[in-house]
Parts: C-alpha cells; structure tokens; sequence
C-alpha cells in the first residue's frame, strides 16, 4: 500500500466546520418548511429549537455558511487548487465515460476503477462537474437567496427586481433540495474507497492508502 497526499490540512477543517454548518441549516430549514414535525419530534422525545428559535439559528448559520463559502473560495483560487483539482481538462473527456460507466454498472460488478486520485488531481472527471455545479452554483444560489431572507425589508427593492418574495422563496428551496440530493449521493460515494472508511479517514489524516499496483476508488 502507498500513502497519497490528497487534503490540506485547511481543506480538512473547513470541511468538518462545513459539514455542521450543513447540517444545521438542513434541520431548521426542515423545521421552518414543516412547522409541525415540533409536536412529532416532542413525541418521540427529541429536542429541536422552538420555531422562533429556529429561524434565529437557521439566520445566524447561514451567516455563517456565507462566511465558510467565501473563504473556500478565496482558498481554492489563491492556492491553486481550483486548477489543480477543480478545473476541466481536455484529458477528461476520454475518461467521462468510462467513469459514468464505472459508477452505473462497474462497481456493482467488481470493476476496476479508471481513475485514481493523486496529488497533480483528486477528482475524476465527473466529479469536477458534481463538485463544480455545487460549489460554484447552487451554494452561491442558497448563500445569495438566504441573505437576501434574512431581511426582506432591507432588501426589499433587490427582492422585487429579481422576480418577488415567492421566486426568491422557489429558488432557495430548489437550491437547497439539490443541495440535500448532492449531500446524499456524497455520503454514499464516501463508502467507495478501497475499504468502506477509506475516504473518511483520507479527511481526517490528510492521506489515503492505496494499492500500489492498481488504480483506488475515486474520491467522494
């Protein structure tokens, strides 16, 4: 087995502090779509933030997803890591479908993985689109539509040129269900390393394990 660097050490922490801005904002932002699930949560003896308490939270954390978007993406440029990683190549095209095809039918089937991370490239070419729609789209969308929520009469006139309260209202909820649909897809393609915790603890220690005659699984 070789050892291949493939996360910083800042890549590592903001992704964790990341992940619980996500999961905070899924919560309430679930809360503040159904108001009822409060009776079903006390039910069940789990404890979720009054309503009004949630909309605080769900404020002051998008705030801050707001703050940890912004500095991966100052982050990603100064470093070069959107080149490195992030950045379609014409070497890609050739792979793409041989990668799609992998993760349909191939590695249901034993297959080999046509991609192997390292430090010149983590991502696969498919992966560079999933991360790339994520990160430069629809959290732009859901970080934009969110500050704008957070004080409708502040930005009032921005709200009405952009189309009103119920188009902005559309867009954050579509952004953050394919949000929510990207998070579930990440969680499963996590399992997909060499061994099924490969790709978490590459997260935590920074590298990853990898056979040294044949190529890894992709990164999730």
């Amino acid at each position: 087995m070789k050892k291949v660097f493939l996360h910083t050490l800042t890549i590592r922490i903001w992704h964790w502090i990341n992940a619980l801005i996500v999961i905070a904002l899924m919560i309430t932002g679930i809360q503040l779509r159904a108001p009822g699930i409060e009776e079903f949560a006390r039910s069940m003896t789990i404890w979720i933030p009054e309503y009004s308490m949630a909309i605080l939270i769900h404020k002051y954390i998008g705030y801050a997803m707001t703050a940890s978007f912004l500095f991966w993406l100052v982050y990603i440029f100064a470093s070069g890591s959107f080149r490195t990683h992030y950045l379609p190549r014409p070497a890609d095209i050739p792979i793409l479908g041989k990668q799609a095809f992998y993760y349909l039918v191939g590695v249901f089937q034993g297959g080999e993985n046509p991609f192997a991370p390292t430090e010149q490239g983590k991502f696969n070419p498919l992966q560079k689109i999933a991360y790339g729609s994520v990160m430069l789209v629809i959290t732009p969308l859901i970080v934009v539509t969110g500050v704008l929520f957070s004080d409708i009469f502040f930005f009032r006139g921005l709200i009405d040129q952009m189309g009103g309260v119920r188009l902005l209202d559309a867009l954050h909820v579509l952004a953050s269900y394919l949000f929510l649909l990207n998070l579930i897809v990440h969680l499963y393609m996590c399992t997909m390393g060499h061994h099924i915790f490969d790709h978490i603890k590459a997260m935590i220690l920074g590298f990853e394990e990898m056979p040294e005659d044949s190529h890894s699984h992709s990164k999730h």
